[in-house]
């Protein structure tokens, strides 16, 4: 009987994540301050990330240890099945063998936690009592708030705060977890305050509850902030699925023609398409990569190509 599910032994986590600054053919473009526009420096970063996930972010080696505590909790969902969607193939009357990596068998139903546990790792290494972070919908929220749990940390996540409103199973998850969840925009910052005063019933967006989880970092010492996509150390760490990917395919002697991902901040798209694009770029191993954005919000597909900030008070 051909298999449905392909599954890898806790013993096949990956021992390095994917860091694809080593392969591209030209380096990304730099992060700009915020208040003097030129390239961000690890002085710049030091009061939101501690010294060791600076140098993630700014490291061009092409394979970052895994640390053995984060493998450790890592087992308790990785390593994730590979599903071979074969009522999909005959629905659509297709030769094409069509597989998916299901994430949601993490604590928290998402890949969120990919990162979420190295970045509170890391936190708690360098002696970091608060975490302060965002959240949209509440998956990032939740899988800081899970990852803050296992690691002794405070979280404080400031929530969108239609989202805080329609979504309480969620805010509750959170605040199971420990963490303390606040509806942004808030009082308890002055970028949630200013906004406030001028349009007292804002709803919210990310860009204003970043704003107010950077604020809080920035004046405290003790906390640090959090973020749950967008920036090399997120992306790399996201890599454990397209190389757990690759090895599950290996077992059915597959390799992926096509890789699709889908696109918000980029950490899910990155964590399963990397891999297989490092393998382009380094071997020119064939393969097409797909990114897959909703037609409400397109960045990738429409608009202009711009530089932007991704919180509303810059």
């Amino acid at each position: 009987m051909d298999s449905v599910k392909i599954l890898l032994d806790e013993k096949d986590i990956p021992s390095a994540w994917y860091n694809i600054q080593a392969d591209l053919p030209r380096p990304a473009a730099a992060v700009l301050h915020p208040g003097t526009h030129q390239p961000l420096g690890p002085a710049d970063l030091a009061p939101l990330f501690p010294e060791s996930l600076i140098e993630q972010e700014v490291s061009t080696e092409r394979w970052i240890p895994i640390p053995e505590p984060v493998r450790e909790i890592y087992r308790q969902w990785r390593p994730s099945p590979l599903y071979r969607a074969r009522r999909l193939e005959q629905a659509l009357g297709t030769p094409a063998r069509i597989y998916y990596k299901y994430e949601g068998v993490s604590p928290s139903g998402s890949h969120k936690p990919n990162t979420a546990v190295p970045q509170a790792y890391y936190n708690q290494r360098a002696g970091v009592k608060r975490l302060a972070t965002e959240t949209g919908a509440g998956q990032w929220g939740s899988s800081l708030a899970f990852a803050g749990a296992i690691f002794g940390l405070e979280v404080l996540v400031y929530m969108v705060k239609i989202s805080y409103q329609q979504k309480p199973y969620r805010r509750g998850l959170m605040e199971n977890w420990g963490a303390r969840v606040v509806a942004s925009p808030s009082e308890e910052t002055c970028s949630g305050r200013s906004i406030l005063a001028a349009h007292p019933d804002c709803t919210g967006s990310l860009g204003i509850a970043i704003s107010e989880a950077v604020e809080v970092a920035a004046a405290d010492p003790q906390t640090k902030y959090a973020l749950g996509s967008v920036l090399n150390h997120v992306l790399l760490h996201q890599t454990i699925t397209g190389l757990e990917a690759e090895k599950q395919l290996a077992l059915v002697g597959d390799y992926p023609d096509i890789v699709i991902g889908c696109t918000g901040g980029g950490s899910n798209f990155a964590g399963i398409a990397f891999p297989f694009l490092g393998n382009r770029l380094r071997d020119g191993r064939p393969v097409h990569i797909i990114a897959v954005e909703p037609a409400a919000c397109p960045s990738l597909t429409k608009g202009r190509f711009a530089y932007d900030f991704g919180d509303t008070a810059t």
